[in-house]
């Protein structure tokens, strides 16, 4: 039991961050394709470190992105937080027309009496600190668990007060709740996760039955949304059903203050027909943000010359070809799946770049 409890307590370390190169994106292609005639924000990274090419690389490219908190437990305490809040803050101070912020929320302690007024009254401080939004993320229904030993759902009433501070603040909240399905389900070669659970089985739902089902995750995750029709919701990594762009609509049908984000799952898009893609996008372009899960964690005195060159490039062929599979009918392979771009047209990708952010974050 310590050493399943141990994984996942890892588990909660670091698999929600990417690196600068982001694993999900291999090309094949000579991407061409640039988006510096669109607006970009970027709502889901993970830049922690500053980078002297930030400026010119992200003006170059009329980009801003929010820089995303992640609330973990400590990889040797499993009653301490650990947080990059305070390094995220740093590099918005640093370069405010580049980045906003958001702020992070978990479960740990909530059995305590002032659980739910101490939140309330760190989130007051970190909003007063420039925090757009609160991320919840996958360690409810997989990770933290109560003093009963019960994992922790992200319906529980016990949250209820930190979500009517939110609503009083239109403050929305950005839900990362459960992992992909492939995660409790025997690996496949043809997935577009099978890489990340070869390599990393640790992390593989499938080898640890006490887990709630993905299905009892998302149920609890719906459940709390219809809960909460005035909280504002973006629900991250198209709220881990983007293997089925069906049961996506299915929920932007049956609730309307959801927004979904498109971080590193571009390659599960990519293995669905891209005219039906293209359709969803469309029909819902109202409601899809452009996101990434791009970042890094070292500091750029740690990296020679050639390397800092080798990262800057990587990172921008990396968005070029996102670009690519959203703006043009190319041939593309992501995480290994192969299919044609979905070619939306202008008007949709203004909307999925930036439109839909400024209107749901109130930027400028």
């Amino acid at each position: 039991m310590r050493y399943l409890f141990f994984l996942f307590i890892m588990f909660s370390f670091v698999s929600c961050k990417q690196k600068m190169t982001n694993k999900e994106i291999t090309s094949g292609v000579d991407v061409t394709t640039k988006s510096d005639e669109l607006e970009i924000i970027d709502v889901h990274s993970h830049f922690q470190k500053d980078r002297d090419y930030f400026i010119e690389f992200m003006k170059n490219r009329k980009m801003k992105t929010i820089l995303v908190d992640v609330a973990k437990h400590n990889a040797t305490d499993s009653t301490k937080v650990e947080r990059s809040w305070n390094e995220y803050v740093a590099l918005a101070e640093k370069h405010p027309d580049l980045f906003w912020l958001c702020s992070s929320l978990m479960g740990l302690g909530i059995d305590e009496p002032d659980f739910a007024q101490r939140e309330i009254n760190r989130l007051k401080r970190e909003i007063a600190q420039g925090a757009r939004m609160v991320k919840v993320w996958k360690n409810f229904g997989m990770v933290t668990k109560d003093n009963s030993g019960k994992y922790i759902q992200i319906d529980d009433p016990r949250l209820q007060p930190i979500w009517d501070f939110l609503k009083e603040q239109k403050i929305p909240v950005m839900a990362h709740i459960a992992e992909p399905i492939q995660a409790w389900r025997p690996l496949n070669p043809d997935s577009p996760h099978y890489g990340y659970y070869s390599d990393h089985p640790e992390y593989h739902a499938y080898n640890f039955p006490k887990i709630p089902s993905y299905e009892t995750i998302i149920t609890a995750r719906d459940n709390w949304i219809s809960k909460n029709p005035d909280l504002q919701i973006l629900c991250a990594h198209i709220g881990s059903m983007s293997h089925d762009v069906d049961m996506v609509a299915e929920r932007l049908e049956n609730y309307p203050n959801i927004k979904v984000e498109l971080a590193a799952r571009f390659g599960d898009l990519a293995t669905q027909d891209s005219k039906k893609v293209r359709a969803f996008m469309e029909k819902y372009q109202d409601r899809i943000l452009f996101g990434t899960d791009f970042g890094n964690n070292s500091d750029q005195l740690d990296l020679n010359a050639e390397e800092l060159k080798k990262e800057k490039e990587d990172l921008a062929a990396d968005y070029d070809l996102l670009h690519t599979f959203l703006s043009t009918s190319d041939s593309v392979s992501i995480r290994g799946q192969f299919n044609v771009g979905l070619s939306l047209p202008k008007e949709v990708l203004d909307k999925i770049y930036v439109v839909n952010a400024k209107k749901l974050l109130e930027l400028k």
